[in-house]
C-alpha cells in the first residue's frame, strides 16, 4: 500500500513543526457551499501540534539518553583499556 503526502498549492517548506501546524490556514468554503467545520478543522490542528510537540520532545529525551548512555560506555572502554595495557 503506497502512502500519500498531503500537498496543497501553498506547500510547507521545511519540517513540519508544532507552530508550523497550529498557525496553518485553511481556506474556507463558499457560502452555501460543502466543506469542513472551522472549529473542527482548528482543533485537529491543534492536537496535532500538541502530538507532534509531545513526541519531539519524547524524540530529544531519547536521543540526549543514547548520546549519554554512549559516551558512559566510551569512557569506560577507555578506562578499561587502560587496566589491560600498562
Amino acid at each position: 500500500m503506497a502512502v500519500t503526502v498531503y500537498r496543497s498549492r501553498q506547500t510547507l517548506r521545511g519540517p513540519l513543526t508544532p507552530d508550523r501546524i497550529a498557525a496553518l490556514p485553511l481556506p474556507l468554503t463558499r457560502r452555501g457551499r460543502r466543506g469542513y467545520q472551522v472549529d473542527e478543522v482548528d482543533a485537529l490542528l491543534h492536537r496535532l501540534a500538541f502530538e507532534l510537540q509531545r513526541r519531539t520532545r519524547e524524540r530529544d529525551d531519547v536521543r540526549a539518553e543514547n548520546q549519554r548512555i554512549k559516551s558512559a560506555l566510551r569512557a569506560w572502554q577507555a578506562e578499561q583499556r587502560t587496566y589491560r595495557d600498562p
